[in-house]
């Protein structure tokens, strides 16, 4: 290879040209790997191919890869045919990416060569002969023929295409003509697809026409490989084929990357609505596997989605066509694009896939799609999938698909094909004519003639044989660049579509990207560690319909890897396709000010359809550029004689490298330029960076895709190995990053409730990120797989567990025994035990009616496992009975690598450090069995109550209901739906029998499946004429710790919930006793601020992450105690006859004075406004007092705050209650009441909650009609 031949590849059009077939010398070689049925007639079987030729040796950019290139070209090996067979010529196309992310396309045209080899004809005969004697008498079934024979019978669509079928097996050496498959292949750098098959089939058509080309071969492939630049950015080529010339056109570094695969064939096998549903499943990084029978269809439908993702880029493993040698790939643990090629006859439930669980199915023959359980739908899709049915109604696409529509169009393209190659007229000339055509090919004067004379309808029948067309042809090709240019057009409309809704979405992501490192070094050193993106910031700022798909994307590795782009852009130039898509935002800022209505989804349509198909049009009708013609070589005499049908055994020394001087077409630009235009193209796209890049982008991103694509030219078992130890590492990785993730996340969270920062996560980002825990488990028990059984390869390996474990259950390993129900109250009761195990929580999600798969019930066991912090537990004993690990999983599987493994469960494990309500906020509508147990104080009163006692729980997604308790049981069970997290809990008896008063520590529930146990402290009497008089009590819950050391769980827990008032907190407001108690005016002051301030904190929370209102009203340090502390302050609450004086009869005498006073009607004192507040005061007071529920006086005061709170009356009614003269009898004269300095700043204070809209607990409101 010279020099000059690798110096100039970055600007050659093509790389290689490629021969692969037979090699006569080796013979027949089976194909083992490709994993065929040797049951099948040898016809039908799959032999080994060989690349027999390749020009140039090798380039430095792109060395030369010969195993993945002969697998790629012929991906299911040889084909053999006899003249019974359809031989029509099949073109497709592969890519190969390498390591560090860079593309090299092929473009492959496979043709079949008569077997002129005596040695392999009598080796099929052999074959045959063999075949035949063992299944001799039986019939060739129709579906043990291959893809080919029976796509192919079916094409032509007669009558005796079934009789074929029976025949088309066999071979007789005296009576059949043996073809073989051989295929010719162009390997470029970017993906030319329709100049590269233009090119390949003319080729072809050189081969098989009767007349040989107006060159030698060698000339043309010459011209390709080495004479023919690539197009410059935003410029159109022109280049000649061996017949006719071809153009190509590449976009401007402004406008989106080229694409030159049919988008409208892929509308019309996939249809608008299924393309969207794939779209968004390539978008949230899930497993997609492509199914056809046609390679070029699996490489159409992968590429044209690809391009639609600008401006992101699939980061993961890419394999549009993946050859049958490599299926153990589908194994891959971690987000894939594949293809995988039918076999004609196969049904979609024999497929056995190693993994469904996250997969989408995409069988493109057949225009139907499998999508996976739970995934969000792309914002606005109602809206988008008109938008771009519009676009391609213009085009007469129908927006369903068409299967029809597209199989009749590849059969009219392959009639054309076959038209052509049968033309006889197809211009090849004499030896004599070969002078003056080279003389005059290409020539502008001829050209301007031929068309003058074709308008004024001359026939210059001369000219026109010379130029090698008819006036027919001339049409013909005028016709297909007419639709060249539609595809064109459609494609890059279609593209902007897709562009503009991105734009939209992300019109604001700088606003949110954190720039932290002061160099490039030093951020990519700590890149792991470093927060680049302000989520939960950009999350809200979104409209609420975006947030299930955004929450989603944002945590891809393609969204990481553009803010990573983002953000290197500040040291190096920008990524080409960030710098396109900046562009287009700021010039969006220009025309259309957006900042007003950053939050509305109002959807937006492209505006710049038509300007962007204008410059293609430009380009196509407007040659930029000619390439240099194919010429004569100084070739040796003799050699590359034409035979018809043949490919002659090109000259490799004229081949072998390109002229010594290229400046025919390169001194056309000026050196600067040419600089320029080499290191654009080195830059973007050949991805070949200094080595700190290099590093980085194999080390920083590798996360879950160690393997960008299986390597294809090495299959030892030393190799596959060393890839599934790189799936192992990658998974590891990945459960490490995610756990953290998920650590930081919600410990941020709980610092934020403790004072500390501000808060950085959302239940649906936490959502988000368990979702993705369930995932990347359902990926790590399907890794390494002997058989797979159901969909999700977890749920079946816990089901073979609970098979075992229940044949043992007499000997069952002990069960777990959880902590908070080992806590005794005062009075010796406990709850309880809570008797958990592996099986028990497995049972538990098996008794759930509304799961419904396998998936899900997976799903559902990890939540519950993760909310009860026993995931790392359960699976530990889970992977200890070695036998069934060993029974299910291969020797690599990452289940049995134990290092792995014990560290995979120690990052679960960190996870026990958090509280998760990730079952119980899930599965809201499933029924949960509750046990409730009421502790009295023994000490001071009895443990059983002669009355009638009854409990009712609320939580935030509903109540219980009132549950009376049999009497002499401190201890009921009940199932109801579920009610979330429980919030407050009733408790009341009747105050009937002897011993009626009752002295109630607390009531502890517990929810038997989650094992979450609630507290709601009491310490208050229930009884007449004892306390307040309360039959009733409403009690605030507290959630209890796992954990039994109270100093362990103050480190490692979620700050609890607020409580209800304690007992000592209730002695010192209403008895002397306590008074040396009581907080001063300045905390009184300052427990009202908090808690007002945490109702409005409550408010600007979203909706769905708002915790209990109740809490904040009634907890401990809730509002109403707020209050009370206030009215109690100087409060002359002394004994009178030994009874109690409550705040609540300051208030209804306080109502009795202005009853009195609307009597007498002192009207001069009062003013019309003073007289209709202390009336809408008084009406609520009298509404609680005639309640017929048992409240007592602190109970009632309660009821007035919240009602007060919610119909926004507080602050009326406080100088209400101010200016009553009772209060000077009842207050002494230091009360904060009467203090006007406290009051007023009171009153503002309270005015700040008027503007939200509070909603109460019906517990709170029951019985008390307004």
């Amino acid at each position: 290879m010279s020099a000059t031949g690798s110096g100039m590849a970055p600007c050659r059009f093509a790389h290689y040209f490629v021969i692969c077939g037979i090699d006569t010398e080796t013979g027949l070689e089976p194909d083992e790997l490709a994993g065929e049925n040797f049951e099948q007639s040898p016809l039908r079987r799959t032999f080994k191919s060989k690349v027999l030729a390749h020009f140039p040796e090798t380039i430095e950019w792109n060395p030369f890869d010969q195993d993945a290139v002969n697998m790629l070209c012929m991906p299911k090996g040889l084909s053999f045919r006899t003249q019974v067979d359809n031989r029509e010529p099949q073109f497709h196309s592969y890519l190969i990416t390498r390591e560090d992310g860079s593309r090299t396309y092929g473009f492959v045209l496979t043709f079949y060569e008569e077997v002129t080899s005596k040695q392999i004809c009598t080796a099929m005969q052999t074959l045959y002969q063999m075949h035949h004697a063992e299944h001799s008498g039986s019939v060739c079934a129709s579906s043990s023929c291959s893809m080919d024979s029976l796509a192919s019978s079916m094409d032509e669509g007669d009558a005796t295409s079934l009789n074929k079928l029976h025949c088309c097996s066999s071979y007789d050496m005296s009576r059949d003509t043996l073809y073989v498959s051989k295929a010719l292949c162009l390997i470029t750098p970017l993906p030319f697809m329709q100049a590269c098959r233009k090119f390949l089939t003319q080729l072809h058509r050189a081969v098989s026409s009767q007349q040989p080309p107006p060159l030698p071969l060698e000339s043309y492939i010459h011209n390709i490989l080495y004479e023919v630049p690539l197009p410059a950015p935003g410029r159109s080529l022109k280049f000649h084929g061996v017949y006719e010339p071809i153009v190509c056109q590449r976009p401007s570094p402004s406008e989106l990357p080229l694409a030159d695969y049919s988008l409208k064939q892929v509308f019309e096998l996939l249809g608008v609505e299924n393309l969207v549903q794939v779209f968004t499943c390539i978008l949230l990084e899930m497993q997609i596997l492509l199914y056809s029978q046609d390679y070029q269809r699996l490489m159409t439908v992968a590429e044209g989605i690809t391009t639609l993702l600008f401006p992101f880029q699939w980061q993961h493993v890419y394999v549009p066509i993946l050859p049958a040698s490599l299926l153990h790939f589908l194994d891959a643990p971690v987000p894939y694009l594949m293809g995988l090629q039918s076999k004609a006859g196969t049904d979609r439930s024999k497929l056995e896939l190693p993994q469904e669980a996250n997969l989408c199915f995409v069988d493109i023959d057949n225009h139907f799609i499998e999508l996976p359980e739970d995934f969000p739908q792309f914002p606005n899709k109602l809206e988008f999938i008109q938008e771009i049915s519009a676009v391609l109604l213009q085009f007469g696409i129908p927006p369903e698909g068409s299967l029809h529509c597209s199989e009749s169009a590849t059969q009219l393209k392959s009639l054309a094909l076959h038209d052509l190659v049968n033309d006889k007229k197809n211009g090849n000339l004499p030896g004599d004519a070969l002078a003056v055509f080279e003389l005059l090919q290409g020539n502008a004067t001829v050209e301007r003639l031929q068309a003058l004379a074709k308008r004024t309808g001359v026939t210059v029948g001369r000219v026109q044989t010379l130029g090698g067309s008819t006036v027919k042809e001339k049409d013909g090709r005028l016709q297909c660049e007419e639709e060249e240019l539609r595809d064109a057009t459609l494609n890059v409309q279609v593209r902007e579509v897709f562009a503009n809704r991105f734009s939209h979405m992300f019109a604001d992501y700088e606003a949110f990207v954190i720039q932290s490192a002061m160099d490039l070094e030093s951020w990519l050193t700590n890149r792991e560690q470093m927060h680049n993106f302000d989520k939960a910031s950009f999350l809200s700022d979104q409209p609420e319909p975006y947030l299930p798909f955004l929450s989603h994307f944002i945590e891809t590795q393609m969204f990481a890897t553009f803010i990573d782009n983002k953000i290197m852009s500040q040291w190096e130039d920008k990524e080409p396709l960030l710098r396109v898509f900046d562009s287009r935002i700021e010039k969006m800022r220009l025309y259309n000010v957006r900042i007003p209505n950053l939050r509305s989804s109002n959807y937006q349509k492209s505006t710049i359809l038509k300007e962007s198909a204008q410059s293609i049009e430009q380009r196509l009708m407007k040659i930029d550029h000619t390439a240099i013609h194919p010429h004569l070589l100084d070739m040796k005499i003799g050699q590359g004689k034409y035979e018809q049908g043949f490919f002659p055994k090109l000259q490799a020394d004229v081949l072998a490298a390109g002229p010594t001087n290229n400046n025919r077409w390169a001194s056309r630009t000026g050196t600067a330029q040419r600089r320029k235009d080499r290191l654009r193209q080195h830059s973007e796209h050949l991805g070949l960076d200094n080595d700190l890049r290099e590093k980085y982008m194999q080390e920083a991103r590798s996360l879950g895709k160690n393997l960008r694509q299986p390597k294809l030219s090495d299959l030892s078992p030393a190799v596959i190995a060393q890839t599934n130890w790189k799936f192992v590492e990658g998974l590891l990785k990945e459960c490490r990053m995610k756990t953290k993730r998920m650590l930081v996340e919600k410990m941020g969270h709980e610092a934020v409730e403790l004072g500390h920062g501000e808060a950085n996560i959302t239940g649906l980002e936490e959502n988000t990120l368990i979702a993705s825990l369930c995932d990347l488990m359902e990926r790590i028990w399907s890794h390494g797989l002997q058989v797979k059984q159901g969909k999700s390869a977890l749920w079946s390996h816990l089901l073979q567990y609970q098979e075992r474990e229940e044949k043992l259950e007499q000997t069952a390993v002990s069960p777990v025994l959880l902590g908070p129900e080992r806590r005794k109250s005062e009075t010796g009761l406990t709850m309880p035990f809570l008797r958990v195990s592996l099986i028990q929580d497995m049972r538990h999600i098996q008794n759930v009616s509304e799961i419904k798969t396998d998936v899900g019930r997976a799903r559902g066991w990890i939540r519950l496992s993760l909310e009860k912090k026993l995931l790392s537990q359960h699976l530990k004993q889970l992977l200890s009975n070695q036998a069934l690990t060993k029974k299910l999983y291969k020797r690599y599987a990452f289940l049995r690598c134990e290092e792995e493994k014990e560290q995979f469960l120690y990052h679960l494990l960190t996870l026990n450090t958090v509280d998760y309500f990730c079952f119980t906020s899930v599965f809201t509508t499933i029924m949960i069995p509750y046990r409730a147990v009421i502790i009295p104080i023994k000490k001071l009163s009895n443990a059983i109550t002669t009355s009638n006692p009854w409990v009712s729980v609320s939580g935030e997604l509903g109540d219980s209901g009132v549950m009376q308790i049999p009497k002499n049981v401190l201890e009921i069970t009940f199932d109801c739906q579920n009610l979330g997290k429980l919030t407050t809990a009733q408790i009341g008896h009747d105050n009937s029998g002897l011993l009626a008063k009752w002295l109630v520590d607390c009531v502890m529930v517990r929810n038997e499946i989650t094992g979450h146990t609630y507290k709601f402290p009491c310490g208050r009497w229930l009884g007449k004429g004892v306390d307040d008089g309360s039959l009733e009590r409403i009690l605030i819950g507290e959630l209890l710790m796992p954990c039994a050391d109270e100093d362990l769980s103050k480190q490692c827990r979620t700050p609890p919930l607020q409580r209800s008032p304690t007992q000592t907190r209730r002695l010192s407001i209403t008895s002397l006793a306590g008074r040396n108690n009581k907080p001063n005016a300045g905390q009184i002051q300052e427990a009202i601020g908090e808690a007002v301030n945490n109702i409005v904190k409550h408010f600007h929370k979203p909706e769905k992450e708002r915790g209990s209102l109740t809490i904040l009203l009634c907890g401990e340090n809730g509002l109403v105690s707020a209050l009370e502390q206030f009215f109690h302050h100087g409060f002359k609450s002394s004994r009178i006859f030994q009874k109690n004086v409550f705040v609540w009869d300051f208030i209804e005498k306080a109502v009795a004075y202005f009853e009195m006073t609307d009597q007498i009607g002192d009207t001069e004192e009062e003013t019309e406004s003073f007289r209709s507040m202390y009336k809408v005061f008084c009406h609520y007071v009298n509404a609680i007092n005639v309640t017929p529920r048992n409240i007592g006086k602190d109970g009632k005061f309660q009821f007035l705050v919240c009602l007060g709170a919610r119909d926004h009356l507080l602050p009326q009614w406080i100088p209400l209650l101010v200016e009553c003269p009772l209060i000077t009898r009842m207050y002494e004269e230091c009360a904060l009441l009467r203090d006007h300095l406290t009051v007023n700043p009171l009153i503002r204070v309270l005015q700040t909650i008027h503007e939200f809209n509070i909603t109460l607990e019906s517990s709170l409101v029951k019985g008390i009609t307004l």
